[in-house]
């Protein structure tokens, strides 16, 4: 049970970084190599890195290798689940056995 609450968080990790929201907003026209999204960022190439394994590891986004350059693309099947993982944890449940004060 420990690691399904690991996996959710990579998801939402993903989303909780000013640099890595720019990054999605770019990503909504499409694939974008590490190059342009590198030019259109004032951040170096370590730190683009880093933003790109934690929205890779969440599944939002996709990664795929040509040349020296790596292109990346937004998940369809990671944002779905991101999206359905957000509406099943804000759910009211009034069905639930652990009431508090009840």
């Amino acid at each position: 049970m420990k690691n399904k609450y690991k996996e959710h968080a990579k998801v939402f990790k993903a989303f909780c970084d000013e640099k890595r929201l720019m990054i999605l907003e770019m990503l909504q026209s499409g694939e974008k190599c590490a190059c342009h999204l590198l030019n259109n960022m004032d951040i170096g190439q370590s730190t683009l890195s880093h933003h790109m394994k934690i929205l890779c590891d969440s599944g939002v986004v996709n990664a795929r290798k040509e040349g020296k350059w790596t292109h990346y693309s937004i998940s369809e099947e990671g944002s779905k689940y991101a999206e359905e993982l957000l509406e099943k944890l804000t759910e009211v449940n009034e069905d639930n056995e652990n009431k508090c004060c009840r």
